[in-house]
């Protein structure tokens, strides 16, 4: 039996307004090569200069994972020449980054907890990209000098589905710090995977292999598999320390395997170099206090939902998960809605439509506070739970209305006066005389059919629970 050991360098891109080194905007999707400069083209003569945003936000995540926020970093230069890195050497931090030491909390599928610790966090500059069209290949240097926060989690993983977990709370993190939009499909939020395995109780790490710029969860577990697969078979043919070297691999979606890159490259092949034209980045109180500023984290959501609202574990956890959708419940409820009744119609109700039509609750046509209000509608009985279903069908494929008039428009609105409803219970009761009798001698079951002849005879607008309570009366 072996056992997998996984670690995760996640690479987030900072929103900053500027480069990190430059005054270059960040924009995503420019004419190619718009946003470049002396500096991050790497002309000679050009100084960089550090982006303070890019460093207050840095430390703002270091002090939301517990870490330890140096007040004085290096940058360094590590060595390479790839055709979208202009200077031959990227600007990093290798002897001291300005977050070291902290630690990631993820929850499980078995309810339990663990703790996955991070070893750093550091600025670095990004590079640009290549494209590649028929015979031709391109460059485009827009990215390059975009700030990189590169969160590196010491090897605690021991499966996808702890990575996966890791990495989900790491990206919700970043965006309820707002610090990154952690845009997977543009390269905001990716990650490299060092994956190895070793017999069960061996305590030294077996041959590690990294597997670069995955961009999707999916795509995350789906090469953990297939790299504990391949490296397991290698040992238990007998192979493995001819198949399985250090290297960098990439993981191919369309085949689902990773393939080759380059033999792994240590340290000492980038030739780190403290970087002559930068001083050690220094921060100050007031960018301390700033980094500080701290919004309510998904951990302790999860705390005041459960505890103060009394919603389910499960529930909070599925709610904090995305911070768009925990900002539209609790808009929810300022609207009146009851918790535990919204959470059922934000994700079931209307998260079941929304995926269904093909929509996500950042672009969903029925906004927060028009969900809200129809969900204290039925809180206080207003309308019925069918009544209400048959609302969000009407707003999901019609122009969004106020709710008062699509209760008046669509005749939804609950009776809920005793006298009308007693009226047609005694109706009913009166034409169905022998079922009365029937019931009154030990028949309990006919009471369903006294509610659903009174809820039919009142076109559904009684309110069940009044017709219940009435119904129970009349019958004594």
């Amino acid at each position: 039996m072996f056992e997998t050991v996984i670690g995760l360098e996640v690479h987030v891109q900072l929103n900053t307004k500027t480069k990190l080194f430059c005054a270059c905007p960040t924009s995503f999707a420019e004419h190619q090569n718009q946003n470049t400069c002396p500096t991050c083209l790497a002309l000679p003569g050009a100084l960089p200069v550090v982006n303070k945003e890019a460093a207050v936000k840095a430390m703002r995540l270091g002090y939301a994972i517990n870490a330890n926020v140096n007040h004085t970093s290096n940058f360094d230069r590590k060595s390479y020449f790839y055709p979208d890195s202009p200077s031959a050497y990227q600007i990093t931090q290798f002897t001291k980054a300005i977050v070291q030491k902290g630690e990631v909390m993820i929850d499980l599928p078995d309810g339990s907890t663990k703790r996955i610790g991070m070893t750093q966090a550091h600025l670095e500059a990004d590079a640009g990209k290549n494209m590649h069209e028929g015979d031709h290949s391109k460059v485009d240097l827009n990215r390059a000098g975009t700030p990189l926060l590169e969160i590196v989690s010491e090897p605690d993983m021991r499966s996808s589905d702890e990575a996966v977990a890791y990495l989900k709370k790491l990206h919700s993190t970043v965006r309820y710090l707002d610090i990154s939009d952690a845009n997977m499909q543009e390269g905001s939020f990716r990650c490299d995977v060092n994956v190895s395995i070793r017999p069960k109780g061996q305590e030294a790490f077996g041959t590690r292999v990294e597997i670069k710029n995955i961009n999707s969860f999916r795509f995350v577990a789906a090469a953990i598999a297939y790299e504990v697969q391949r490296q397991t078979e290698a040992y238990e043919d007998g192979i493995y320390e001819q198949e399985i070297c250090q290297e960098t691999r990439l993981w191919d979606a369309e085949s689902a395997e990773t393939r080759s890159m380059r033999g792994k490259e240590e340290a000492a092949d980038y030739r780190y170099f403290p970087d002559p034209d930068l001083r050690p980045l220094v921060v100050t109180q007031e960018m301390i206090d700033e980094a500080k500023i701290m919004p309510e984290l998904p951990d302790a959501k999860v705390k005041r939902y459960t505890e103060e609202l009394g919603i389910k574990m499960y529930d909070a956890l599925v709610i904090t998960s995305d911070k768009e959708m925990a900002c539209y419940f609790e808009e929810m409820l300022e609207q009146g809605a009851v918790a535990k009744i919204a959470v059922v119609w934000l994700t079931s109700e209307l998260l079941g439509r929304l995926n269904k039509a093909g929509f996500s609750i950042e672009n969903s046509p029925i906004d927060a506070k028009t969900l809200g209000t129809l969900v204290a509608k039925i809180s206080d009985d207003t309308i019925s739970g069918k009544g209400g279903k048959e609302i969000l069908d009407y707003m999901m494929e019609n122009e969004r209305r106020d709710i008062e008039a699509l209760i008046d428009e669509l005749g939804l609105a609950q009776v809920s006066d005793d006298g009308a409803i007693l009226a047609i219970i005694d109706e009913i009761l009166a034409n169905n005389q022998d079922k009365v009798e029937q019931y009154k001698s030990g028949k309990d079951k006919l009471f369903g059919f006294f509610v659903g002849q009174t809820m039919k005879a009142s076109k559904g607008s009684a309110n069940p629970g009044k017709v219940n309570e009435l119904l129970k009366q009349r019958l004594l």
